[in-house]
């Protein structure tokens, strides 16, 4: 539960929603602790403030009275008032008023709302920051691309929108581990060695195998590295074993060479083989059976995984004695808990969407709560598709068969790349439009946005030209109505920072910013922050400055938790 700050010392200096919302709990909580309101204070939770739909409403709206009224046996629309006279004690409320069956319309005096730009230069590049994930440790698990190829556009995704969200995350008070699983056990590892050891041959890539340029360039670089050995003279097995040590190292230091250029980097590497060689899925399944919740049948071992929610038990060990898949996940996620983890964050492609049950179940297995905001939480990605002319791209110079993460970077640039893909919701399927994104047109997200930040660098130069300095500040002055609409989507950005964090949806960081950019390129077109021609420097003019600087610093900040740039120049 939030703090309910006394109401004598509730000031609404810098004008956040939060700082709004304070206040109400304020009231509500001292007319419980006075008795005039029978109200469990942990339902205080739930007082938010939003803009209303027609603005000349207000600045603000508040449900909560029609939230609260039934729990407190009482009428909404007298919580409403108790609530409105509250609010009008406050310095910063021009005016408070009841509208319909209970909702409460709040008119901030200018000087209140324009405090928030000087609230933001003061916090800089903290604004907007908050401790809502109260320092849990958070194990976000993403990308994990086999070392078998480059990046293909899903990984990419993965790759933005994961990052983002452990940006995010921090901001909001999280103690974010970055992990990247690295999947070098298995079947699909020797289709890439076998299909490194043919090229090496000259031979085209077995039936089964990875084609594509890259897969003849790490083969030469595996020649080249080991001049002092011929591999191809060794017995099959060998020769197999030898491109598999040597080749999916560099694959995977090209993949990490490939996330490094894209602004991702992780603090954990974990490699699949440690699981099995180090006895941790023997271990974990030996915690299960000391659970009561492993069986043994038909010469296999299984996890009575239909007791939490699963649609059947999965098989752990297989008859003949090898792992299943699963048991290497079942000890994944224990050694990840055993790290410290509060919760497990894993991001997986949409083909992996059936694999949801029997994880969640392997959690409560182990006494764990799955589902979101839980110990283990699983999210789902949508698929990418990269579009040219209209038309899908479908082939890469350099994997053959797909397009990757470099085609992205290397036709649009980090930045357009970045904030492409982690703008639309994850569990939708994406179009990128090559075209658009490469554009240096409002009608491209990234530009607007990123052109917006480089306008009050620009707006910044030319009042240095003409005297215009931050000497002064007279919040009052930023009373018309382009200012209001500025301030109010300033003030929003700490919420929405919390609530991307909370919902797991970077997108909504964007999508702000967008809007941001809306307000503040609406506001320069009507509001002079230099004076015309040989007119005299004004307070007024001082003060859009500051509001202007407090905008690129938002702007900025925004930027940053997407991990991309703010130019100051376009």
């Amino acid at each position: 539960m939030p703090v309910v700050w006394p109401l004598s010392i509730v000031k609404l200096v810098g004008m956040t929603p939060e700082e709004l919302s304070a206040l109400i709990r304020s009231i509500l909580n001292q007319a419980i602790t006075a008795g005039e309101l029978n109200l469990d204070p942990a339902a205080l939770d739930a007082v938010r403030v939003e803009r209303p739909r027609v603005r000349e409403h207000g600045d603000w709206a508040s449900n909560a009275a029609l939230q609260l009224a039934k729990k407190a046996g009482t009428n909404p629309r007298a919580l409403a008032q108790l609530i409105v006279d509250g609010l009008v004690q406050n310095d910063g409320v021009a005016h408070a008023e009841i509208a319909g069956p209970g909702f409460i319309n709040i008119t901030l005096n200018a000087a209140a709302a324009g405090e928030l730009a000087r609230s933001i230069l003061e916090q800089g590049a903290e604004y907007g920051k908050n401790e809502t994930l109260g320092g849990d440790v958070i194990n976000l698990e993403f990308v994990s691309a086999n070392p078998t190829g480059p990046i293909h556009l899903g990984g990419a995704r993965w790759a933005a929108v994961g990052d983002s969200l452990a940006r995010i995350m921090e901001a909001c008070g999280g103690n974010v581990v970055r992990e990247y699983y690295f999947n070098d056990h298995g079947a699909q590892i020797d289709r890439f060695s076998k299909s490194l050891l043919y090229r090496a041959r000259g031979l085209e890539a077995p039936e089964d195998g990875y084609g594509g340029q890259y897969i003849e360039d790490i083969a030469n670089a595996v020649m080249a590295d080991n001049a002092d050995v011929d591999p191809l003279a060794l017995p099959e097995a060998e020769a197999q074993e030898f491109f598999r040590s040597h080749g999916v190292n560099r694959m995977f230091d090209e993949i990490k060479r490939e996330l490094s250029d894209f602004r991702v980097e992780f603090d954990v590497y974990f490699h699949e083989d440690s699981l099995h060689e180090s006895g941790a899925v023997d271990r974990a399944i030996g915690q299960l059976r000391d659970k009561g919740v492993i069986f043994d049948d038909g010469g296999a071992t299984w996890l009575r995984s239909t007791d939490f929610g699963d649609d059947k038990d999965r098989v752990i060990i297989k008859s003949d004695g090898e792992a299943a898949y699963f048991a290497g996940d079942i000890a994944y996620y224990l050694d990840k808990r055993e790290r410290g983890a509060d919760h497990v964050i894993i991001m997986l492609g949409a083909d992996h969407h059936g694999y949801i049950g029997r994880m969640y179940a392997m959690a409560r297995a182990f006494g764990d709560e799955a589902g979101k905001g839980e110990n283990l939480e699983i999210l789902i990605g949508q698929m990418v598709n990269l579009l040219k002319d209209g038309q899908p791209m479908r082939m890469s110079k350099r994997a053959g068969t797909i397009v990757v993460l470099s085609d992205l970077v290397e036709a649009a640039g980090v930045d357009a790349a970045r904030y492409s893909l982690v703008r639309t919701a994850m569990d939708t399927t994406l179009d990128i439009d090559l075209g658009l994104i490469s554009s240096r047109t409002n009608e491209n997200p990234v530009y607007y946005v990123q052109y917006a930040h480089a306008r009050t660098k620009s707006v910044d130069v030319n009042a240095a030209k003409h005297g215009v300095t931050r000497e002064a500040f007279d919040p009052s002055r930023l009373d018309s109505a382009a200012d209001g609409e500025l301030l109010a989507a300033l003030a929003r950005f700490p919420e929405i920072i919390a609530q991307a964090a909370q919902l797991r949806e970077p997108h909504r960081v964007a999508r702000y910013l967008e809007e941001l950019a809306g307000a503040y390129h609406a506001w320069y077109g009507v509001s002079r922050v230099t004076p015309r021609a040989d007119d005299p420097v004004t307070d007024l003019h001082r003060t859009r400055l500051w509001l202007n600087d407090a905008t690129g610093q938002v702007l900025a900040n925004g930027l940053a938790l997407l991990g991309v740039s703010a130019p100051d120049k376009m």
